[in-house]
């Protein structure tokens, strides 16, 4: 039997049984689907986690209040304490010989208006080092002046999304608004940014951290960022952290200290346990299919016996017979397989275009998209095969409830 031939012969199956045909493709498209999409999107989540903490830089610790007795988990947001962190902790922490900048975190939320326009924002209280570390740009004006953190001042530094929802077009440099019950003039507008850390830049009000608290009518900090002089002071920068606010806290260690390698090590493990969902689903799915193409080979056989006793009466083998029915099963895995893989290859290009996001499959998963698809064809598609193989050519020949 020429390739042609058997090439034909496959076709001419598939296309007489087109809805059974069109069953399989999508059983097989579904599961390379879920792999294509699934790694993708959990690629896509890693990308963003690695150039999230690559703005904050390799050199920051964040201090948060409380414990996280954990270890190896996702490290406190919030940091729900016993004992706050106070403006006096950070300054002591900035008094340490290897600690480059410190800037300590105040927020909430208040109503900002300008004359006769109001909306809900975010308030950050911090200091001028806050925009070294977390890589701030002003497009026009500039940032909080260099003051004592103890020191309040009526100056803010706001986003260009709140610039134009108060001010629409008139120049905002120089200008007075209101934040809860205080006045601050606008002395700097951040530069286009986006979100990072869960925080919108474009809709930010940044203020002096001592005018945060009066604003707040809280001293507590939510957090305290600390960049050390580099990525060889960190650990013993972490031990001087940790002893100095144990001793300011009366000998309790209540804080918690995280570095961009610890938010990491967390996330990957997020991804790890999402890695192997996405191969759980996909080997879910398509060891459906497979059973699915085993049923359908089975029938096949069933039907086609006449056909399978003429090509042996004809001189065909069993291995060319064989070959009848697995290659059918091939040619349908590849088809949906490749289909799996466009759709899910479109679906990761809209999630790109929307989210602006780095959703792409690694090169690995389309492979093993592909080539598991195959082999659960080849698997379950080879024993239906080998009956239709073993048969004799009388025997198939042989109408149904004919004479014996």
């Amino acid at each position: 039997m020429r390739s042609l031939d058997a090439l034909g012969l496959w076709l001419g199956a598939l296309r007489g049984h087109g809805s059974r045909s069109a069953m399989l493709l999508l059983a097989i498209g579904i599961g390379v689907l879920a792999v294509i999409l699934l790694t993708g999107l959990g690629e896509g989540a890693r990308s963003y986690v690695l150039s999230e903490f690559a703005l904050l830089g390799r050199n920051t610790l964040i201090i948060l209040p409380g414990r996280n007795e954990t270890s190896g988990g996702m490290p406190p947001i919030t940091g729900m304490a016993p004992r706050d962190l106070t403006v006096q902790d950070a300054q002591a922490i900035g008094r340490l010989p290897h600690v480059w900048r410190v800037a300590p975190l105040q927020v909430g939320q208040a109503q900002v208006s300008v004359d006769n326009r109001s909306r809900e924002a975010l308030i950050v209280g911090s200091t001028r080092e806050f925009f070294a570390i977390r890589q701030l740009e002003v497009a026009h004006g500039q940032p909080l002046p260099a003051l004592d953190p103890g020191q309040a001042d009526a100056v803010c530094v706001i986003g260009t999304r709140l610039r134009r929802e108060l001010f629409g077009a008139r120049p905002a440099l120089g200008e007075w608004l209101r934040a809860g019950d205080r006045r601050f003039r606008v002395i700097g507008i951040l530069a286009e940014r986006g979100e990072s850390l869960g925080m919108d830049f474009a809709e930010l009000l940044i203020i002096p951290v001592a005018s945060a608290q009066a604003l707040f009518d809280r001293e507590g900090l939510l957090r305290v960022f600390v960049e050390v002089r580099g990525p060889a002071f960190l650990a013993i920068s972490r031990q001087q952290i940790l002893a100095t606010l144990k001793a300011r806290h009366e000998g309790k260690e209540d804080v918690t200290l995280i570095s961009q390698d610890s938010m990491l090590v967390a996330f990957n493990d997020i991804l790890a346990t999402l890695t192997l969902a996405v191969s759980g689903i996909a080997a879910i799915s398509l060891l459906v299919a497979g059973i699915l193409i085993m049923n359908v080979t089975w029938i096949s056989v069933s039907q086609r016996t006449a056909e399978i006793g003429l090509l042996k009466a004809i001189g065909a083998t069993a291995g060319q017979v064989r070959l009848l029915f697995l290659g059918e099963a091939l040619l349908l895995a590849l088809v949906g397989a490749l289909g799996g893989l466009l759709l899910g290859e479109g679906a990761l290009w809209l999630g790109r275009e929307a989210l602006h996001v780095g959703f792409y499959a690694p090169w690995w998963a389309r492979l093993s998209g592909l080539a598991l698809a195959l082999f659960c064809a080849l698997l379950f598609a080879w024993l239906p095969a080998s009956r239709a193989a073993a048969m004799a050519p009388v025997v198939a020949l042989r109408p149904a409830g004919g004479a014996r």
